[in-house]
């Protein structure tokens, strides 16, 4: 079961699991996971009661044995984090935590669901579950857009993180260029002709980002590999790619599962990749909330573990609950 809305579009739709076709499917971070559904996209009534109909009996009961790092575990690690990144003068590594929510009996996940969309317009909104994963999410970074019709291709850099009310400082401005440089270097392997964006706020509910538009045209058979190339981008990864996924592996105290993975939609006219972030995975006694930031040399622990707080705001503002 999947219900989820595009950006900027609020229908609600389904998929209906009547052929083998994979117009949905979920990338865990590392690519070794993989959730499809399958049929027809469809678009559904939300006001049927039928719809949405997933409730916190539905789901499993948490057997991780994980529980949150606390401030001061989080500080000590990203201390380290932050050496690694002096050490070998990297421009930015992505360092993530997981926030375990259980201060609640039950959930009414058609309501969080609701509360998440309206929250969100422009961003990919889902909630599904498949038996084994449940998870919802509410994230408007685009990995890859690509018109079968034209052969348009569109990707967009993202990173810095602020309240809305407050300026940008140099840390995030700085933390910014190299995404868009990363990005670049990967779409000349696949075209000459680019068109780049002024680098503007990009708004998230109660926090912005620094985002450049990117706009070019690639061969259909070039569309896979270099949405591989992208992926993971230095918003959930960091640069040089290869090594801090290997620091990601050594400081991280959890794995990411779908977490900062991809999401791939394919309609009739389009092929959509949205990078899964401000998500959750959903248990039956706990809301695991996955959170992360773009570490540099600049980076204050204590202001990192702020911004994580108030990301994990875009899942837990919207929950429904009863305790």
């Amino acid at each position: 079961m999947i219900y989820f809305k595009l950006p900027f579009d609020e229908r609600l739709h389904s998929v209906d699991e009547k052929n083998n076709k994979n117009p949905v499917n979920f990338y865990s971070y590392d690519g070794i996971h993989q959730v499809s559904f399958h049929g027809n996209i469809i678009e559904v009534n939300p006001a049927e009661p039928d719809h949405l109909s997933i409730t916190s009996e539905s789901l499993a009961n948490d057997t991780t044995h994980f529980a949150s790092e606390t401030q001061e575990e989080y500080s000590k690690s990203l201390q380290q984090v932050i050496e690694v990144i002096k050490e070998n003068n990297l421009p930015k590594l992505v360092y993530s935590r997981r926030k375990i929510f259980t201060d609640f009996t039950s959930i009414d996940f058609k309501e969080s669901f609701k509360n998440l969309c309206l929250s969100y317009p422009n961003a990919f909104r889902y909630i599904f579950n498949d038996g084994q994963n449940a998870w919802m999410g509410a994230f408007s970074e685009v990995l890859g857009k690509f018109n079968k019709i034209t052969h348009e291709f569109e990707t967009m850099a993202l990173a810095g993180t602020l309240p809305v009310s407050e300026e940008w400082s140099e840390k995030e401005i700085e933390e910014q260029k190299p995404v868009t440089t990363y990005i670049q270097e990967i779409l000349r392997n696949y075209s000459n002709q680019i068109q780049q964006s002024e680098t503007y706020d990009h708004i998230s509910g109660n926090i912005k980002h620094l985002r450049t538009d990117f706009k070019t045209h690639i061969r259909p058979e070039d569309l896979d590999p270099l949405i591989q190339d992208l992926h993971p981008t230095p918003a959930v990864c960091g640069i040089p790619k290869d090594f801090c996924n290997e620091n990601i592996r050594k400081y991280e105290k959890f794995p990411r599962e779908f977490y900062a993975g991809y999401i791939k939609v394919e309609t009739e006219d389009s092929i959509l990749y949205f990078v899964n972030l401000r998500c959750a995975r959903l248990y039956r006694d706990r809301v695991h909330v996955f959170v992360g930031g773009g570490i540099t040399a600049q980076s204050n622990p204590e202001k990192e573990w702020v911004e994580t707080e108030l990301k994990s705001e875009a899942i837990l503002k919207n929950l429904v609950i009863s305790n």
